[in-house]
């Protein structure tokens, strides 16, 4: 921790071992730019928000005003790397709709030893602003395709944009940062065509997951969109013999295949995750399949452990103008959630 942080925190002592754990074990700082997106993926739970298939169903329902400047970000940011959160990841929404964007990501410092930031973004957005991104500090940017055509483009994410749009983001992305990675959902909907966006990977030399779809009260309507992980596996294991499962740090446990020195990432609920002591007693547990993989700072002010859990969101507006207070108030939240205290 910085002596910064040490400094602020006087004589009053903080226990930072489960942040710390949490932190070893891969988690994530996850900054939610803003709840707005210019698509409407059926599946997206908008991190605890109004997610946008809600919105334009029912206009009543909207999403938490903003309350955070992107100077607001910047010290949460910096709070919590400072404390020794380094992998930090920008989303939304769609984080490049946010008006905050191009302030936070130019604004950010090195990430220092073992960091990195990421950016998670539709792609539709990333060629009307790579001029400015070209100049920001990010280590990858991961590019959602849960679609490879206009037809499933329409029926995974309700819009009228063409697939070319999104294909254009990921080459704009090529063209100015060295890792491109690419993230698909499984569902019946793309079914046909994930060999498709497979073979675009590795073609382009990029990175690819595959994720099986995780249901929350967001999605119940279309739960039966969802498709096992099997059939990708057993379609990799055609293509390559290395293969290895990673079931350890936060979160759901991975597959992760070789494929000509490209990796591709298959996560899937049977693999198990990692819970921790307040998801023992959780009432959402038996629908949960992530566990406790990131700390979730919103637009409106709030941090989360748990995606699941809106009730366990902590107001730290007020804590804004000290990041040494905020980076113990975080610390105690993360400890009496993994003791089930919250």
């Amino acid at each position: 921790m910085s002596t910064t942080l040490l400094a602020g925190l006087g004589h009053h002592a903080v226990d930072w071992t489960a942040f710390r754990n949490f932190a070893a074990l891969g988690g994530q700082g996850r900054i939610a730019l803003t709840p707005i997106c210019n698509i409407a993926c059926f599946f997206c739970h908008n991190e605890a928000d109004v997610p946008p298939p809600l919105t334009r169903r029912d206009r009543t329902q909207k999403p938490r005003s903003r309350e955070m400047s992107a100077a607001d970000f910047l010290t949460v940011i910096g709070a919590l790397r400072d404390s020794g959160l380094r992998r930090i990841f920008f989303t939304g929404g769609e984080p490049l709709s946010s008006p905050l964007a191009r302030d936070v990501l130019t604004g950010l410092s090195a990430a220092g030893p073992g960091g990195s930031y990421t950016l998670i973004t539709n792609g539709t957005r990333v060629r009307t602003h790579q001029s400015w991104l070209s100049t920001v500090r990010l280590d990858t940017v991961k590019v959602s395709l849960h679609y490879f055509s206009d037809a499933s483009f329409q029926a995974i994410a309700a819009t009228r944009y063409s697939i070319d749009l999104v294909l254009d983001g990921i080459e704009a992305a090529r063209e100015i940062f060295p890792n491109v990675e690419l993230n698909c959902l499984l569902l019946k909907e793309n079914e046909h065509e994930v060999h498709d966006i497979l073979t675009f990977a590795l073609n382009r030399r990029m990175p690819v997951q595959f994720i099986e779809l995780v249901g929350t009260d967001f999605n119940l309507g279309r739960a039966a969109s969802a498709v096992p992980a099997d059939t990708i596996i057993s379609h990799l294991r055609t293509l390559t013999t290395t293969e290895r499962v990673e079931i350890t740090g936060v979160g759901q446990g991975r597959r992760v295949f070789d494929i000509d020195g490209i990796e591709v990432e298959v996560i899937n609920r049977d693999l198990g995750r990692h819970h921790v002591g307040q998801c023992g007693t959780c009432p959402q547990k038996p629908a949960c399949v992530e566990g406790f993989w990131a700390l979730r700072a919103d637009h409106a002010g709030g941090i989360q452990p748990c995606l699941l859990r809106g009730d366990l969101r902590l107001d730290i507006r007020d804590l804004l103008h000290d990041p040494a207070a905020l980076a113990a108030a975080v610390a105690r939240h993360v400890t009496s959630f993994t003791e089930g205290t919250l």
